[in-house]
């Protein structure tokens, strides 16, 4: 009886203490991102300037009195299209007095042509001398070089007369006149009259360090990297995005010693003229393509005290292991990764601070094209069910 009674309470407090011990913690829940290859452009933002796509400094060829001008500044002008008009007084004077000097020359041809030519019959028959004959016909091929020599005197009168009138070059847009009816004017003079640009189209100039160049060359040469295309897009000054996509045309084949960069330029439609010369840019690039990419989200992605890239995966067997990792450059919100990662690695991008390698985990795939507000929201559900407190069960 004594017996039975020392047993029941040590029965009782046995139950007891085996209940209200805690049970062995299960596996931490981390959020997962199962990765995958994609084919990525490889985008690069340069910075630039635009540029007329045809500039002519307007300058004149003769010197004389600017008269009148004959355009609106900032208009859009026409090839041919006279801008100025020199006095052309002088220049009349000297066309008149050529052509008059040709006139008479072509007289002297006349009569020298016929004085020849009795000659030659009179010398047949001996009317003549050998010598005036000789001469006659000198005299003749004279008149004709002089009249050679005065049609060119004219022509260049005639040009020069033509230059009186200032013509535009190319079309474009003109801007600002530097002279006033009125003011004097020289032949090639330094200060151009007025310069007219064509913008439509327009070009973007864009500088590329050589590194930068040496290094997209390193990664074309890469087995399955290719060559991006040439459609390039425009940021403006202000952030805003320019509706029509350029084309780039050519890369120089020199680097500057003073920058050591490389000029790209493109070449954009501007048919509404929003792009002025001078103007700065960003401009946008596909360099290259990677169809079989593997881009982490950043948050999966950590640095160890060195400022090496690691990165914690989960194996088949529900364990952790780190990773050394190698990145190229951030693509948005991930980084594009070129060692370390495989498609079908499964990243730990959620609870990275409540585990460490070789603890065995539990998964839960996380949608990584969800947006940032979702994925707080389920990265705060994994966190309440891994620090939940565990439940004591019932008596």
């Amino acid at each position: 009886m004594k017996l039975f009674v020392l047993i029941v309470p040590a029965l009782l407090l046995g139950a007891c203490t085996q209940q209200s011990a805690p049970p062995t913690p299960g596996a931490a829940e981390v959020g997962i991102v199962t990765l995958k290859t994609q084919r990525v452009a490889l985008q690069n933002e340069l910075a630039g300037r635009t540029a007329a796509s045809l500039s002519s400094e307007v300058r004149p060829q003769v010197a004389g009195i600017i008269k009148a001008r004959r355009f609106e500044e900032g208009a859009q002008v026409k090839a041919g299209q006279v801008l100025y008009q020199i006095d052309p007084a002088t220049y009349q004077a000297a066309y008149d007095e050529v052509r008059a000097a040709l006139a008479n020359a072509e007289a002297a041809v006349a009569a020298a042509r016929l004085k020849n030519e009795r000659y030659t019959e009179l010398l047949e028959i001996e009317g003549v001398s050998k010598q005036d004959a000789d001469d006659a016909r000198t005299a003749y091929q004279q008149a004709l070089a002089n009249v050679a020599q005065q049609k060119a005197a004219l022509a260049s009168a005639r040009i020069n007369l033509d230059y009186t009138q200032v013509r535009a070059p190319i079309s474009g847009h003109i801007g600002k006149s530097s002279v006033t009816p009125g003011a004097l004017v020289t032949a090639s003079q330094t200060t151009a009259l007025a310069t007219i640009r064509t913008l439509d189209p327009i070009y973007v100039d864009l500088t590329q360090s050589s590194a930068a160049l040496l290094q997209l060359r390193r990664m074309l040469a890469t087995s399955g990297i290719q060559a991006g295309s040439t459609e390039v897009s425009l940021k403006l000054e202000d952030g805003s995005q320019y509706a029509k996509k350029g084309r780039l045309k050519f890369a120089e084949v020199a680097v500057d010693e003073a920058t050591g960069s490389v000029t790209l330029r493109a070449e954009f439609p501007n048919p509404d003229g929003t792009l002025l010369p001078g103007m700065y840019v960003r401009a946008v690039l596909d360099e290259a393509i990677d169809p079989n990419a593997i881009l982490a989200p950043q948050q999966g992605i950590t640095r160890d005290p060195k400022g090496n890239a690691t990165a914690m995966v989960v194996n088949a067997s529900n364990q952790i292991e780190e990773r050394a990792v190698t990145t190229l450059r951030a693509l948005d919100d991930k980084w594009l990764v070129s060692g370390g990662l495989a498609a079908g690695d499964r990243l730990i991008v959620q609870g990275l601070n409540k585990v460490k390698a070789g603890d065995t985990v539990q998964p839960v795939e996380i949608d990584a094209s969800a947006k940032p507000a979702a994925t707080q929201t389920a990265a705060t559900g994994i966190a309440a069910s891994a620090t939940a407190a565990p439940q004591t069960p019932e008596r």
